[in-house]
């Protein structure tokens, strides 16, 4: 049985859902980790200021845990959005085929190149967002 969500209509959201996880757990992971390395530089004052490079400091440390604490879902990500994406069924389907026919290593392909990308990215995005924020803490206070 042919699987026609790949054409058409149902092919703009094929991988929609493991998108969605990827997104979500890549932001919940980056502030979680970033937040909470702030709160500890900071040693229980919340007025202690926390300087731009530390930020990006604590930024590429984010990024590196959110290329490891979400690759897997990446990975199948990548896999149902890709050109032999008719041969799983769902986000579910690929991911158990990934670990069936490969092994758990295989959820961490790519992880050595995309560590070095979004560690720079993402320290950076960091620096800015909370550049951001100071300056909208002026205006707003």
């Amino acid at each position: 049985m042919r699987n026609t969500m790949s054409t058409g209509i149902g092919g703009i959201y094929k991988g929609l859902t493991a998108t969605i996880l990827k997104q979500g757990s890549n932001q919940a992971i980056r502030f979680f980790v970033m937040e909470t390395l702030k709160d500890l530089y900071r040693e229980g004052d919340p007025n202690k200021h926390v300087p731009r490079y530390v930020v990006g400091m604590f930024g590429a440390i984010a990024g590196a845990a959110s290329v490891y604490g979400n690759n897997p879902i990446d990975v199948v990500k990548t896999r149902m959005q890709g050109l032999e994406a008719k041969k799983y069924k769902n986000t579910l389907d690929c991911a158990l085929q990934v670990l069936k026919n490969e092994g758990i290593l295989a959820f961490y392909k790519g992880s050595i190149p995309r560590l070095g990308r979004v560690c720079l990215d993402v320290g950076i995005t960091f620096m800015i967002y909370d550049t951001f924020m100071e300056i909208f803490e002026k205006i707003w206070k």
